[in-house]
Parts: structure tokens; sequence; C-alpha cells
């Protein structure tokens, strides 16, 4: 059964309703990503403290999202951010995002993800948006290696690439029509992992996946008869 990674950037007091409806998927989650503003933020945000809090009760790992601008963001910056997620929000793991995806590029990355782990990062997902070079298997516990819309991912050829044992692949598609089956044609590439999303253009991580979905108020009662 494919797993769903949820990033979902939005405040959970401008949208309840959607984070209602991510906790009650708890158990088909492999985690959610928390984004309160493009990283941590400047300071601890209350409302998404308290949705980190839920999600962790419900056995949700909580990855805390820190951009590495493809390494060109300095190491320092992005460990103050990570030690931020975790005594703010409580964040269990990191969703490392800009990844580069080159043989040779992951060096620098194993110093960084040996501290992310020192810090207390229990699970590491590297967001390449691409097939990685395996050598950056031994880093991380899940690998994006496809995020784009969903016209590039119907044409994506089925020949899953093996990466290590024990680590898993997670594919991000975003303009998914309703109806369409991601969670087998990623099975189909070879990842255990995946996110479907409807939105498009710049913010697509600001809509539910399909399958999660806020509950419909009852209707109001109309007039007696």
């Amino acid at each position: 059964m494919s797993r769903l990674l949820v990033p979902y950037y939005e405040h959970p007091s401008v949208r309840p309703a959607e984070w209602a409806a991510i906790l009650a998927a708890a158990p088909r989650l492999y985690g959610v990503v928390l984004n309160p503003a493009s990283g941590p933020g400047d300071r601890p945000d209350e409302g998404f403290a308290a949705a980190a809090a839920r999600l962790r009760r419900a056995g949700v790992t909580v990855l805390g999202y820190v951009d590495t601008g493809y390494g060109a963001r300095p190491y320092g910056d992005v460990l103050r951010e990570l030690r931020r997620h975790r005594e703010w929000y409580g964040a269990q793991g990191a969703f490392l995002d800009q990844v580069p995806s080159g043989a040779g590029e992951s060096r620098p990355y194993e110093w960084l993800t040996t501290a992310a782990r020192t810090l207390g990062c229990g699970t590491l997902a590297l967001n390449h948006g691409t097939a990685p070079h395996p050598a950056w298997a031994a880093l991380a516990d899940l690998l994006v290696t496809f995020e784009g819309p969903w016209t590039d991912y119907r044409r994506t050829p089925a020949r899953p690439r093996r990466y290590a044992p024990g680590v898993r692949q997670c594919h991000l598609v975003y303009g998914v029509p309703s109806g369409a089956d991601v969670a087998d044609g990623a099975r189909a590439r070879g990842a255990a992992v995946h996110c479907a999303v409807p939105g498009t253009g710049t913010h697509p991580w600001g809509t539910l996946p399909h399958g999660v979905a806020p509950a419909t108020p009852p209707a109001p009662p109309g007039d007696a008869p």
C-alpha cells in the first residue's frame, strides 16, 4: 500500500477543517511536512505548534521543512532552522528541499545529514525532485525522486530505480485531475510514498491530496412541510 507524505503549506487557523482532515487520515500517512514560513519562521507559531502536537499524538511523523538551496545556503542557517523545528514544533525529522542529485554533490551533504541526526532528526527526507545518484541513499530515509505536474508524470516511464534496502522513494505530483490513480503509478515506478494534489501554479501545496478531504457539514434542515 502506498502511503502519503503531505506537504500542506497553509496555516491551521485559516484552514482548520483541512488540518482536521489530515489528522483524520493519520493511519495512511508516512508523514506531514510542517512549513510555517518557508521554514520554521523567526518565532514559534502557536497554531502550527498545536497542529504538530495533535499529529504526533496520532502517531504521525512531523517533518520540519528547510530549504537547502541546492547546497548554496550556509549549513549553519540550515541547522539553525532544523533546531527551531525540533524545539518549537517537536519535529521528529526533516524535509530538506532543493537538494541536488549528482554523485559528487552528495559529499557536502554527508556532514549536514549527520549533524541533523545528531540534533534528533530521526527521519530524513531529501527532495531532489528527480532520481538522484544512488550515493544519496546512504544519507536519507526517503528520497523524493519526482516532483512535478501530472502532465509530466504520466509520461514518465515505469522503470523503477533501485536504491539501498530500507530507503523509500516518494513522488510528489501536482495538477492531478480527480480520478487519476497516482498511487498505482507510483508503485509501478518504485515509490512506496506519494502525494497527489489538484493544485497548480506557484503554490500547488496549498491544496489537500486527493483522498484527504474535510468532512462535508450536514445540510441545514429544510422548511417543515
